[in-house]
């Protein structure tokens, strides 16, 4: 199994930016799926996240100006990202937890994708 994540880039303070993150491979179905990210010198840290059945949480730097969500069918998970503050600058990095065709269940990570936030 393989995590994909896309979307990252520089953007200018209260700018906009949607990650993707698609899982791909011997994939049964995915469980809960989440954002993380690292800045600089900082420990990763959660983002967002969001079960099988939608139920969606968030830290509290980036509630009202983030959304999760996700495309079962496709097995991919999205972060829209709004209001940008450059503070949000950070390596996001993108989880989940998958069940394989061999019914084992695992944790995997993507690769990261980096989002600048700066005039």
């Amino acid at each position: 199994v393989q995590l994909q994540a896309s979307g990252g880039g520089l953007v200018q303070p209260g700018g906009s930016l949607r990650l993707s993150c698609a899982a791909s491979g011997s994939i049964f179905s995915s469980r809960s799926m989440s954002w993380y990210r690292q800045a600089p010198g900082e420990q990763r840290e959660l983002v967002a996240f969001i079960t099988s059945g939608g139920i969606t949480n968030y830290a509290d730097s980036v509630k009202g100006r983030f959304t999760i969500s996700r495309d079962s069918s496709k097995n991919t998970v999205y972060l829209q990202m709004n209001s940008l503050k450059p503070e949000d600058t950070a390596v996001y990095y993108c989880n989940a937890n998958i069940i394989t065709t061999a019914a084992i269940s695992s944790t995997y990570w993507g690769q990261g994708t980096l989002v600048t936030v700066s005039s």
